[in-house]
């Protein structure tokens, strides 16, 4: 997974062609990091159906407020620039971003 940050993010989400999912993060949260391994497998299986990126909210807090990213762990499906699908907090299981891509990308 690529990490972006508030110097790359306008870059590799909004201005990418097709998919992106974006893992929306912080180091102090706990579900975050119990999804991540998880994430990591989903990533591999759909590479070729989206980019999968990562950004740290602790460190680009006025990013994620703008993207209205106001519970962690938030999982966000973007195409071309603009969101099209959103897990958020208890939502953001694996089984549910599975489900999430299948029900998004044709």
């Amino acid at each position: 997974m690529l990490v972006v940050d508030k110097g790359t993010f306008e870059e590799e989400v909004l201005n990418a062609e097709g998919y992106v999912l974006v893992d929306y993060y912080s180091d102090g949260c706990v579900p975050c990091q119990a999804l991540l391994p998880e994430l990591e497998v989903i990533a591999e299986k759909n590479a070729d159906k989206a980019k999968f990126v990562k950004l740290n909210t602790s460190k680009a807090r006025r990013m994620a407020i703008k993207q209205k990213v106001l519970g962690l762990p938030t999982i966000t499906l973007y195409k071309g620039g603009e969101k099209v699908a959103e897990l958020t907090k208890d939502d953001a299981t694996a089984k549910n971003i599975e489900t999430m891509l299948a029900e998004n990308i044709k």
